[in-house]
């Protein structure tokens, strides 16, 4: 049975993870998982859009702030951290942008950047579904969910 409360809280928690602002969903899609709000495959795909929306309004906060204040340098240390690995490796560093503390601002950057809008999200998206999918899997392999 689908609880479309849960899977709204499952949606905004992935999204707000996704964003500059602090907070995990993994715990959220565990719990979403195990209290059977809806199938696995639901659950990946709400998971995967919120969170992958979350890295695009970054992209999209880095491509604004380029074209708002252009002369602007970038004063943190994990932000110009993100940009160089985007000179280095490009969108497909996008991969990456699941990863704790560095997903953030690496999405951000890539807007910055003026990397264009379908890599980015093809590689963004890509990297969160992958996560997810891992999570449910070894999830499902621990304990067994319906």
């Amino acid at each position: 049975m689908t609880d479309l409360s849960g899977l709204w809280l499952l949606f905004s928690s992935s999204f707000l993870a996704s964003t500059l602002l602090p907070g995990g969903s993994e715990a959220t899609l565990i719990y979403a998982a195990h209290k059977g709000f809806g199938s696995i495959e639901l659950l990946w795909i709400i998971a995967t859009v919120g969170n992958t929306l979350g890295g695009l309004t970054n992209w999209l906060l880095g491509w604004w702030i380029q074209r708002r204040y252009p002369a602007r340098q970038l004063i943190k240390p994990a932000h110009q951290k993100a940009m160089q690995r985007l000179s280095q490796f490009g969108s497909p560093v996008l991969l990456l942008s699941w990863l704790p503390v560095i997903g953030d601002p690496l999405c951000l950057a890539a807007g910055w950047a003026g990397i264009r809008l379908i890599p980015a999200l093809l590689f963004i998206a890509l990297g969160k579904a992958l996560r997810y999918a891992l999570l449910l899997m070894t999830l499902n392999t621990l304990l067994p969910v319906t």
